[in-house]
């Protein structure tokens, strides 16, 4: 699957949004990116530069992948 959603969040990706990414990512089986970096990785999601205002391009592949977007899309649609 594969979505595009804007970042909201104030101060983009940083460290506590990409923790709590990653801890979501990491409670699905497949694979999920954000701009072609694994949402399983907090050193990818943090150094990735992603701001407010941002476009981008959520993928989930694999077994519980509809659950995964789902999951993913809600939290970064409410980032702080």
């Amino acid at each position: 699957m594969e979505k595009k959603i804007i970042i909201k969040a104030e101060n983009g990706i940083h460290a506590r949004p990409a923790g709590n990414i990653v801890k979501l990512a990491s409670g699905f089986k497949c694979d999920i990116t954000i701009n072609g970096i694994n949402a399983k990785s907090i050193m990818g999601l943090m150094s990735s530069g992603i701001s407010k205002g941002d476009e981008v391009i959520v993928k989930t592949s694999g077994v519980d992948e509809e659950e995964a977007m789902n999951a993913l899309l809600e939290l970064l649609n409410n980032l702080d």
